[in-house]
C-alpha cells in the first residue's frame, strides 16, 4: 500500500503497461485530478486512488484494468 502523501504536483501518470496517461494536477479527497494539458478536451478528469498500483521514482502507476477516462493519455487517443 503506499501513501497518497507521496503523490505530488507533476508526477507522471502510466497505466499498468508504462503508457503515459497523465500528469498529477493535485490530489483531491480520493481522487488524482489530472492536468487539463494531457486532456483532448482541455478539462480536468480524475483517477481514483484505488487503481494506484505504486509509486517508483517520479511516476504513479495503475492498476491494470483501472478505469481511464477517454480522451486523455492512452485512453482513446
Amino acid at each position: 500500500m503506499f501513501e497518497k502523501m507521496r503523490i505530488k504536483e507533476h508526477m507522471e501518470v502510466a497505466d499498468s503497461n508504462g503508457q503515459h496517461v497523465g500528469t498529477v494536477d493535485e490530489v483531491e479527497d480520493d481522487r488524482i485530478k489530472l492536468t487539463k494539458s494531457d486532456a483532448k478536451d482541455d478539462l480536468h478528469h480524475y483517477l481514483k486512488l484505488d487503481d494506484v498500483e505504486k509509486i517508483d521514482d517520479n511516476r504513479v502507476y495503475l492498476k491494470a484494468g483501472a478505469a481511464v477516462p477517454p480522451g486523455v493519455g492512452g485512453a482513446n487517443a
